[in-house]
């Protein structure tokens, strides 16, 4: 099963085992086999609000890979709910990873999930397809640390992929502090892209993440 280089770079983060992973958002849940396959969890679980998907998908795990549906030590869970509504448990080791969405609608499923598990010890990888800045913002008020960030290029897009933590206290930086390769000039692209985007938005007066962005690219010259 070969993954994706976003889908990839997200399982080379995943060094340790965890009790459980929630793979939010799954689409064709690719990553997530993947993670039962090699064991990654003791159970995977496989969250996405659409009934076709999580049919289809029940029946391609079903096929492949070894379940008992009244098993409580079942590798995998298919789910078809919000994935705002997924119910972290207190002290496990628990996962939860939101890939191939925009980064509002990243925002909107936390906003809700923090709510639904107040107090709780969690980690995030995250792979939001826009509005990363504003994310990143979201998450700092929310007072969780960056484990670790990485540019991914994939069919020519660059890809901001973010790991987090409730439990790490490195403050997340609002444009970025690891990912970025200033002597790399696909890096410089990807950045001068994202300082158009914020310029043609900002119509009335500046957005703070144009003036952020700009000034980080005038520190690489």
């Amino acid at each position: 099963m070969k993954l994706s280089h976003r889908l990839a770079c997200i399982d080379q983060l995943i060094t340790h085992s965890y009790q459980d992973i929630w793979d939010c958002c799954c689409d064709h849940g690719m990553l997530g086999a993947h993670l039962v396959q090699r064991k990654a969890a003791e159970r995977v679980h496989f969250v996405d609000c659409v009934p076709k998907i999580t049919q289809q998908l029940e029946l391609k795990l079903a096929k492949h890979l070894p379940y008992s549906a009244n098993s409580n030590t079942s590798s995998w869970q298919v789910y078809c709910m919000d994935s705002a509504e997924v119910s972290l448990k207190d002290t496990a080791k628990q996962l939860v990873i939101i890939a191939g969405v925009g980064g509002e609608l990243c925002i909107s499923i936390l906003k809700k999930l923090f709510a639904q598990n107040v107090g709780k010890r969690f980690e995030l990888i995250l792979c939001p397809v826009h509005h990363q800045y504003e994310l990143r913002e979201f998450l700092r008020q929310q007072k969780l640390g960056l484990v670790s960030e990485h540019l991914v290029l994939e069919n020519k897009r660059y890809y901001e992929v973010l790991h987090f933590s409730t439990e790490v206290s490195q403050t997340i930086s609002l444009t970025g502090s690891q990912m970025w390769q200033t002597n790399n000039p696909e890096h410089q692209q990807y950045l001068e892209k994202t300082i158009a985007h914020y310029q043609r938005i900002s119509v009335s007066h500046a957005h703070p993440a144009l003036l952020a962005y700009q000034t980080l690219l005038n520190e690489w010259q």
